[in-house]
């Protein structure tokens, strides 16, 4: 892959993963307006802009950077499966991308609810913190994880590695 394509791929990456982060954030602070609120059609309001927010802004998000994400571990040295920071930064987006989108089913199911519930029944609707709490955690490791990249090779790694040594010894004897 060319420089120029790996930086566009890169900041497609970087735009989806850190609006992913963002829109958690949304989610959260939306959540937190239903939790205390007393006003029903605020809540009402909440579950609906959940929904929307949820389908419409996080889950291509969340595919965006899985996707991006495995075509950039393709296209650099650290490669796919040879590092354990890499492993785990996969492991985790594709958690929280699947968590996420098991989860949207259960929040179109509350604002359908929402559409016709009774002003009682909204005010004990509430918002939706854990999930997007323990999401938006998660990404924020994987933040952290992708910037600081620990050392550690897996084994699929550690051969690779020996095996481009041993391909540049070889090289080099007559």
């Amino acid at each position: 892959m060319s420089p120029r394509l790996r930086k566009a791929l890169l900041a497609v990456h970087l735009v989806a993963s850190i609006g992913w982060v963002g829109g958690v954030l949304g989610y959260i602070a939306l959540s937190v307006a239903a939790q205390t609120s007393a006003d029903p059609a605020r809540i009402r309001g909440v579950w609906l802009s959940l929904e929307i927010l949820g389908w419409w802004i996080l889950v291509p998000q969340a595919l965006m950077t899985l996707l991006t994400g495995v075509a950039l571990a393709f296209a650099t040295r650290w490669g796919l499966l040879q590092h354990y920071w890499v492993v785990t930064a996969l492991v985790l987006t594709s958690l929280c991308s699947v968590v996420l989108v098991l989860h949207m089913r259960d929040v179109s199911a509350m604002a359908e609810m929402a559409r016709t519930a009774s002003p009682t029944e909204l005010q004990l609707m509430g918002g939706d913190l854990p999930h997007p709490t323990l999401g938006l955690v998660l990404l924020l490791f994987i933040l952290v994880l992708n910037i600081y990249r620990p050392r550690g090779l897996t084994r699929r790694g550690w051969r690779l590695q020996q095996q481009r040594r041993a391909e540049g010894i070889s090289r080099c004897v007559p």
